[in-house]
């Protein structure tokens, strides 16, 4: 899946830990080659912002599954991991998002026949650039404001020309004024399958000079950047015909939040890399987001989270939040985004591998958590009720009656690292599970199938400390949750709401450890609570909440509902974090985070609880805030923070 000569450009963003503030980047780019058996080796050009621009020679190890989800050993930090995925167009796309910094790294297929030709068509840009931002943060230690996140549509002709073509952009500290620039008389030329062109300077540009293009060998993806900037653009060649954006996508990007800039001086940048279903208008989203500077916590977050989408014949839409404006590509295989100021952003999504398999057989892409349906780049976690779909994965379909579950169901067994996990369901395309806490002790989980004595394939999946997901009423992770009123267990509806002040019970699953011995897939002791802190909010307003598990894979959240909300579906957000981490810092930094279901909340006044004392007891609050720690930057041989030449 990851074979052969590719161009490839990576950005690096090193923050101040005491601003925020975008205080170096380095751009890398040329040529990589992998050799299809996890190895590479190529050729960087590398332009460090303090240390100026060299190249070098480059090589390391990488890792694909057969979803496509793999990493790649960073090639100009030593130590560091780039994790993504590869796309049905053999395009790569990743981040480093466990590591020090932010970055975003794509590579495409190198082709010879690539020329001026290949070029041909309209095709939607968006851009990301700080190059600005670094000037003025090296003379006046701030530089955010000065971030600019850009779009433009060009349309050359195949012979050379781009065509006139207008810039529009965003400035970090400027809010939604959008700024512009006219371009005239740009002429493109390929060489060694890339091509450049010159954007003039002039009185007010938002950018100029040399920028190389790479080609996605159909010609429908491009990217690329200036040979001597701090910029990252991204593109879709677009079509006729209404685009159908449909099935699932794998995704990489770079956010700027730039609304407190001005207020605080400094904003928000993370990177990340995720995937994304989408069907009917409707998106299960998953992303791994780093965000890495002096003013939050240096864990990853892992957020699940559900979106609405309305692509026209044009192909260009707005996200329902209006801060992120998207194009799907010709044949709905590509979809570019960019933010809307002060919300500066870049994003790419490409269509995620076909993948295939027969006799008793895991689909790779579909290992999911049984409560969001949140996509499988999300992960699993001990305890975690998950769903496994598939082929000929048992002869019938079949209900465990009783707990503790069992581990062989009509026949059909479910290891995972090698331990037997309880089975609730199975069927011909899809067996229901618990994770087995064991796996707490790994980082990845290798997950396989036995039915009736003939073993599936091994499917791996990273292991996260939590992967919460709520059920819902839909059964598939959008809507209004499964949740109930503790006062008689009745069911929150639309005609039956929750009141300002009332106790709900929710329920979830990937919740992960708990605070005393539980047997896999049976019910849980009184007092079973996870050992992770939890936090809820409803619509950003904060909520009590207190977690428990309650049998196998169904954990509750006894949540009291917050005055303040208006009256009808408010979005649900439960975040989990270390047990050091008080659920205020929680939900201001979370380790685990999903923002898929809805609570309908009404207008009247509170209603008496008369759930037990123990089903409503709230988690001791934790008065000690440790810091999360922060890793020891790599030291380079010159000083320098990125370091080519990896061995």
């Amino acid at each position: 899946m990851l074979k052969g000569t590719y161009y490839f450009r990576e950005i690096y963003y090193f923050l101040d830990p005491n601003s925020g503030n975008v205080a170096e980047s380095a751009v890398a780019y040329n040529t990589i080659t992998f050799d299809g058996n996890g190895n590479y080796t190529g050729s960087a050009t590398i332009v460090d912002s303090s240390q100026g621009a060299g190249t070098s020679a480059i090589k390391g190890t990488y890792s694909i599954a057969a979803s496509g989800y793999g990493f790649i050993a960073d090639p100009l930090i030593s130590g560091d991991t780039i994790y993504g995925l590869v796309s049905q167009q053999g395009i790569f796309v990743g981040s480093s998002s466990e590591a020090q910094y932010n970055n975003l790294f794509i590579a495409a297929p190198y082709s010879t026949n690539t020329n001026n030709g290949t070029l041909k068509g309209s095709y939607q840009i968006a851009s990301l650039d700080v190059t600005a931002a670094l000037q003025y943060y090296y003379y006046y230690g701030q530089g955010d404001p000065y971030i600019l996140g850009s779009t433009f549509q060009f349309n050359p002709d195949g012979a050379g020309n781009l065509g006139s073509f207008v810039i529009s952009g965003y400035y970090g500290g400027s809010g939604s004024s959008l700024y512009s620039q006219t371009v005239t008389g740009v002429k493109y030329a390929f060489s060694n399958g890339a091509a450049s062109f010159t954007i003039p300077n002039s009185n007010n540009a938002l950018t100029s000079g040399q920028k190389y293009l790479y080609i996605s060998p159909d010609g429908n993806f491009v990217f690329g950047g200036g040979n001597n900037a701090w910029d990252f653009f991204v593109g879709v060649r677009t079509g006729s015909g209404t685009p159908n954006l449909n099935g699932f996508y794998y995704q990489a990007g770079v956010d700027e939040d730039g609304s407190g800039v001005n207020t605080n001086g400094y904003a928000f940048l993370d990177s990340y890399f995720g995937s994304i279903y989408a069907s009917n208008g409707v998106i299960w989203g998953h992303q791994r987001i780093d965000y890495l500077n002096g003013l939050v916590s240096s864990y990853p977050t892992a957020y699940t989270f559900s979106d609405t989408y309305n692509v026209p014949a044009s192909g260009a839409y707005t996200d329902p939040n209006g801060i992120m404006k998207y194009t799907v590509g010709a044949g709905g295989a590509i979809r570019i985004g960019s933010g809307i100021g002060p919300y500066l952003a870049i994003n790419v999504a490409l269509q995620a591998p076909t993948v295939s398999g027969s006799g008793v057989w895991i689909n790779p892409q579909q290992v999911e958590n049984t409560a969001s349906a949140a996509p499988f780049t999300s992960g699993i976690s001990p305890g975690e009720f998950i769903t496994i779909y598939g082929s000929n994965l048992a002869a019938s379909t079949k209900i465990a009656s009783d707990f503790p579950l069992p581990q062989n169901l009509n026949n059909v067994q479910v290891s995972i690292n090698g331990t037997a996990a309880p089975i609730y369901y199975v069927s011909s395309g899809q067996i229901s599970c618990i994770v087995p806490y064991e796996v707490s002790n790994s980082q990845i989980a290798s997950i396989s199938v036995n039915n009736n004595g003939t073993v599936s394939n091994t499917v791996s999946m990273f292991v996260n400390p939590t992967t919460p997901g709520v059920f819902t009423q839909s059964s598939n992770g959008i809507g209004a949750g499964s949740i109930q009123h503790a006062a008689d267990y009745s069911l929150v509806t639309s005609s039956s709401p929750a009141q300002p002040g009332e106790t709900v019970v929710v329920y979830l699953s990937g919740m992960g450890g708990v605070n005393q011995s539980v047997q896999d897939g049976g019910s849980a002791p009184a007092g079973t609570q996870p050992t992770n802190t939890v936090a809820a909010d409803l619509n950003g307003v904060t909520a009590t909440a207190s977690a428990y598990l309650t049998t196998a894979g169904l954990y509750q959240i006894n949540l009291t509902i917050p005055t303040g909300l208006t009256a009808g579906n408010n979005v649900l957000d439960v975040a989990t974090c270390p047990s050091t981490v008080t659920a205020a810092d929680c939900l201001l930094n979370p380790q685990s985070y999903t923002s898929e279901a809805v609570i309908p909340v009404g207008s009247g006044g509170a209603t008496t609880s008369a759930t037990p004392a123990a089903r409503i007891a709230h988690r001791p609050a934790v008065t000690f805030w440790s810091p999360a720690r922060r890793r020891t930057p790599s030291v380079c041989t010159n000083g320098a923070r990125v370091c080519p030449g990896r061995e």
